[in-house]
């Protein structure tokens, strides 16, 4: 999709759906994990899975990071219609990131015990979360694979084939999950064999629909060039976006290690609330993504007027779904609570539902910090975004140590730290954004 010429708000918007409805299949095969051990193990295996996801996350989001920067570069390439340079770009990048991950693979699977203990996970709950992250961790190349080639699709402006794959990966790891879980009895570790599986399934899904119906990045021998030239731009586009999800995932796992001095089932019930969270802020950043490629390409393509509408157009998308979301969650709150426990386990059930009543007024707030941030990754400033990531996660953090740890404030609290963080973070992007649009405006007059 060539989003240089035409409307503005349909493309977005149509860019958009697609990028929401992936990532939320992929957000339900992940959470699928914890509904299906909540219901059929219990407590504890929901908490060694929920205390494992951060740093899973980590590792997944750091490689993801990595592709989403050098897909900026793609698309800017694309929208000034270089595909030499485009192809370099996209070789170099998957070269060097496919030896990064398993190096960093390997590093994982040896000290996942180690980091888990460093994070305060309880005794009983320790060896199943350490079974479940040496596991995943041990399939990250498909994850990156996976992640490089989809975001190599968005950035030519095709958002609707990754979802096929999400789509066929999601189904086929509830359909694992609930196997190795219920009918062999894996438990945790089932879980996480389900999660490999489908990463590498969708993985070579991708590879097959490129090679029959892309030409543009059927590359032949020349996806083993590797131009040392190009390494140093990617590195640092890829590198400040990486920094900036590993900046989240870390701070989130400051936040787990103190909701792990709680008990289990409080750990059991932040698992939950975390994964209703990401379902709830994942589209906004799917929303924040479309307008980094839509501003990608135009300002590759000197679209400086096009840049600030679509801007424009990709908040008001911000805005009427983070409305649509408060009203969701806070009328269905304790139902989506019930997903993830056995039943009769009232405590976790109460944490929860009092947790996101609270917090579902709150959306509005990443729906704007994200919005801003798609912006400014699609104009090549990186680091504003990674500044602003640091900002959010302190602030959160010194809340929750504050509210949980010195004043012994509910679970709901927690809700309060969020909106904190996301305070902070406005503070910082907000007086950039407006002094970026003032030049840009005057560069073009």
């Amino acid at each position: 999709m060539d989003m240089t010429k035409g409307r503005v708000f349909s493309p977005l918007f149509r860019f958009t759906v697609p990028l929401v409805l992936g990532n939320l299949f992929q957000l339900t095969y992940n959470a699928a994990d914890s509904v299906i051990v909540g219901r059929f193990v219990g407590e504890t295996a929901l908490a060694a899975v929920g205390t494992a996801t951060p740093l899973m996350n980590i590792g997944i989001l750091l490689l993801n990071g990595m592709c989403m920067g050098a897909s900026v570069l793609a698309s800017v390439d694309y929208g000034a219609h270089d595909s030499r340079l485009l192809r370099r770009q996209l070789s170099t990048t998957l070269l060097a990131g496919m030896a990064f991950s398993v190096v960093f693979s390997l590093c994982m699977v040896l000290l996942s015990q180690p980091v888990l203990r460093l994070i305060l996970v309880p005794d009983e709950v320790l060896p199943e979360a350490t079974t479940y992250l040496r596991i995943v961790y041990a399939g990250l190349i498909f994850t990156f694979i996976y992640n490089f080639l989809a975001n190599t699709l968005r950035a030519l402006g095709d958002s609707k084939t990754p979802l096929y794959f999400l789509i066929a990966s999601s189904l086929i790891n509830i359909v694992s999950d609930v196997f190795f879980v219920a009918v062999l009895k894996w438990e945790v570790m089932g879980c996480a064999v389900a999660t490999v599986l489908s990463q590498l399934l969708c993985c070579v899904f991708c590879l097959i629909y490129i090679k029959k119906r892309v030409p543009l990045l059927c590359f032949g021998k020349e996806w083993l060039i590797f131009d040392h030239t190009l390494l140093g731009k990617t590195v640092s586009y890829g590198s400040t976006s990486a920094m900036q999800q590993v900046c989240l995932q870390v701070g989130k796992l400051a936040i787990q290690a103190m909701v792990n001095t709680q008990g289990v089932g409080v750990i059991a019930a932040f698992t939950a609330v975390n994964k209703v969270d990401d379902y709830a802020y994942t589209p906004q950043q799917n929303i924040g993504h479309a307008m980094t490629t839509f501003i990608a390409q135009n300002e590759g393509a000197g679209q400086k007027d096009r840049v600030r509408k679509g801007f424009r157009a990709g908040l008001i998308i911000e805005v009427i779904y983070s409305v649509c979301l408060c009203v969701v969650i806070f009328i269905l709150a304790e139902r989506i609570m019930g997903l993830f426990v056995q039943d009769g386990d009232s405590q976790v059930t109460a944490l929860g539902t009092s947790y996101l009543k609270l917090i579902a007024f709150m959306y509005i707030l990443p729906g704007f910090t994200n919005g801003i941030q798609g912006f400014f990754r699609g104009v090549g400033d990186m680091k504003v975004t990674l500044y602003s990531t640091f900002m959010n996660m302190l602030g959160r953090c010194a809340a929750v140590y504050v509210m949980l740890m010195l004043l012994e404030l509910p679970f709901r609290s927690l809700a309060w730290a969020n909106m904190a963080g996301w305070v902070l973070m406005l503070l910082f992007e907000v007086p950039l954004l407006v002094k970026k649009l003032r030049t840009n405006t005057g560069a073009e007059n």
